[in-house]
C-alpha cells in the first residue's frame, strides 16, 4: 500500500472508479468479480494501491468498456515501472514537484497562461532563485537550490530530441517585473527569445494595453493525455496545486485559454513585442 500516491497514480485510480460508476456497479460487487475486497478496491480507485494487468483488463471487461483505446492508455499506466528523474528529488522536495514534472512528462501538448511570472518552463536559473528565493526566504540554500535544479530540469519536455508541443500566453507585467536585477531581466527575456526562435514553443503576449481582459486569476497549465478524456488540469490555488480531471471543469479550462489568447497577440507579433523590451533594458 502506498502512503503518500502520486498525482498521477491518483488520476488512474480515478479512472477506474469513473468506469465501475458508468456501469453502474457497486464497488463490494466489483471487488467479488476480481477476487478481492471492498476495501482493497478502494485503495485502488483512491491511488493508494496498485492494479495488475490482468485484473485492470477484467475491471474493465465486467464493466463493459469496450473503449480499447482507453484500455491500452489505463494499463500503460498501471504497468508504469521505470523511475523519472524527477524522483531524484523524491524526500528531498514537497510531492508536488514530482507531480507536476511527471504530468508534464507524459502530456502530449501543454498549453499554459501566465499572468505574474515568467513561465516556469522558460525560467532562467537566475529568474527561478530570485522567485524561490523571494517567496520563502527561510529555506536553506540546500532547498532552494534543489527548487532551482528541479525547475530548470522541467524544461527537458521541451527541450529532448522528440519535445513536447508548448503554448504558453503570458502577461506582459509578468515580463516586466524585475524579480531581481536588470541583467537577470535583459538575460530572461533573450533566452524566452533564443526558445522561441528554435521553433519549440509558442509564445504569445497579453499587452497591458489590451483592452477586454479580465483574466487577473486566468493562470493554468492544460496537459493533453494519449486520449482527451485523460488531459489534465492544473491550477495553483491559496492551499497549494490542484489538479483537475472532471470533464466539466476540463471544459472551462479550454473554453479560458481560447478566451485569453482571443486577448493576446500572435506569435510573430509576440516576438517582436519581447525583443522592443530587451532593447528598453
Amino acid at each position: 500500500m502506498r502512503n503518500q500516491p502520486t498525482a498521477r497514480q491518483v488520476r488512474l485510480g480515478s479512472e477506474l472508479r469513473k468506469l465501475r460508476e458508468a456501469a453502474g456497479l457497486p464497488a463490494k460487487e466489483v471487488a467479488g468479480l476480481l477476487g478481492s475486497s471492498s476495501a482493497h478496491m478502494s485503495q485502488i480507485e483512491a491511488g493508494t494501491s496498485a492494479i495488475s494487468e490482468e485484473r485492470l483488463r477484467r475491471l474493465a471487461a465486467h464493466c463493459a468498456c469496450a473503449d480499447e483505446e482507453l484500455i491500452e492508455a489505463l494499463v500503460a499506466m498501471a504497468t508504469e515501472r521505470s523511475r523519472g528523474w524527477w524522483d531524484d528529488y523524491r524526500g528531498v522536495l514537497p510531492q508536488v514537484h514530482m507531480d507536476v514534472a511527471e504530468a508534464e512528462h507524459h502530456a502530449t501538448f501543454l498549453h499554459e497562461v501566465v499572468i505574474t511570472y515568467v513561465p516556469g518552463l522558460l525560467q532562467t536559473p537566475e529568474y527561478a532563485r530570485a522567485v524561490f528565493g523571494y517567496m520563502r526566504p527561510e529555506l536553506p540554500d540546500s532547498e532552494l537550490t534543489a527548487r532551482v535544479e528541479h525547475r530548470i530540469r522541467r524544461r527537458l519536455v521541451i527541450e529532448r530530441d522528440h519535445p513536447t508541443s508548448y503554448e504558453t500566453i503570458v502577461h506582459e507585467f509578468a515580463l516586466r517585473v524585475r524579480v531581481a536585477d536588470r541583467r537577470t531581466a535583459s538575460a530572461q527575456l533573450r533566452w524566452i527569445l533564443d526558445q522561441i526562435e528554435q521553433g519549440h514553443v509558442s509564445v504569445r503576449v497579453i499587452p497591458m494595453d489590451q483592452d477586454g481582459f479580465a483574466g487577473a486569476d486566468a493562470s493554468m497549465m492544460y496537459m493533453g493525455g494519449p486520449l482527451p478524456q485523460l488531459d489534465t488540469g492544473m491550477r495553483d490555488t491559496p492551499t497549494g496545486t490542484l489538479f483537475i480531471d472532471a470533464e466539466a471543469q476540463l471544459r472551462q479550462l479550454r473554453t479560458l485559454f481560447r478566451k485569453v489568447e482571443k486577448a493576446s497577440l500572435d506569435p510573430t507579433t509576440s516576438r517582436d513585442f519581447i525583443h522592443g523590451m530587451t532593447k528598453e533594458l
